[in-house]
């Protein structure tokens, strides 16, 4: 089961619901990723969730507070992103045509943060590590796998994730017009063509979970009261893949990985 105990800077690194029914939202995904539940005291009347596989932390989520719903902040998954300065990146994505949602600011001991969008709109956080270094387990069901950017025009993404925090974002082999994200000599995830997104959806990332069978975690999502953007289907090489909307709302994928030859 790989562990893993520090994340380089340009890594996905960390993910968190904000959702509006955390009970609801905590019962769902315990039961169709296996995660345990942690909550954490954040504040009168406020939890903060930290989900564990194995014992080691694979997510969190919290509620969205009265200004957040105020500010028609929907139930969202946020990926954020290691770095080794939140305030040298926040400057620099603002430079670049991003927008400061949040300057960044510490949390406690565990860490500097801040919320930022990029100039299409989508938005995510940065993350400099101090005691919390991030997800802590991958490669097995239920952990983070994959993140796509749905944006309209991924060219001039490429180009503002690519200055940020130097991605290699490139097409693959087929003539699919997919390009994958690279950190380092890591493949991370990547930005369909802009024909695949849905029109009506805001820029955004999704976030892939690994699952054994995707069937049949998309029928106990859907027995669990999620809706489905993409029923199951069969990616030819890469995998079998659905878009699901959890019962709040927030949007997230299943990825069941093709097996492998050989």
């Amino acid at each position: 089961m790989p562990d893993v105990d520090k994340h380089p800077p340009g890594a996905f690194c960390w993910i968190e619901l904000g959702t509006t029914d955390p009970v609801a939202a905590k019962q769902f995904y315990a039961s169709l990723f296996g995660w345990t539940i942690n909550d954490m005291p954040m504040g009168p009347g406020e939890i903060y969730t930290i989900y564990t596989l194995a014992g080691r932390q694979a997510a969190a989520s919290y509620g969205l507070n009265a200004e957040m719903r105020s500010h028609g902040v929907p139930p969202h998954w946020m990926i954020y992103i290691a770095v080794d300065s939140a305030d040298g990146i926040a400057a620099k994505a603002a430079a670049a045509g991003g927008k400061i949602i949040a300057p960044a600011f510490d949390v406690m001991d565990f860490g500097r943060m801040a919320v930022l969008r990029d100039p299409a709109g989508a938005g995510f956080s940065v993350w400099q590590a101090k005691s919390h270094t991030g997800i802590g387990i991958a490669g097995v069901p239920g952990s983070l796998c994959w993140a796509d950017l749905m944006t309209p025009v991924p060219s001039d993404a490429a180009k503002f994730y690519g200055e940020l925090f130097g991605w290699k974002i490139e097409p693959g082999k087929d003539a699919s017009g997919y390009l994958h994200i690279k950190n380092g000599e890591t493949f991370i995830g990547g930005m369909p063509p802009a024909e695949h997104r849905n029109p009506n959806a805001p820029p955004h990332w999704l976030l892939y979970f690994l699952v054994d069978n995707c069937d049949a975690s998309a029928a106990a999502a859907k027995a669990a009261g999620a809706r489905f953007y993409v029923e199951p289907m069969t990616l030819e090489g890469v995998g079998r893949m659905a878009v699901v909307a959890d019962p709040q709302g927030a949007v997230f994928a299943l990825f069941q990985p093709a097996p492998r030859e050989g």
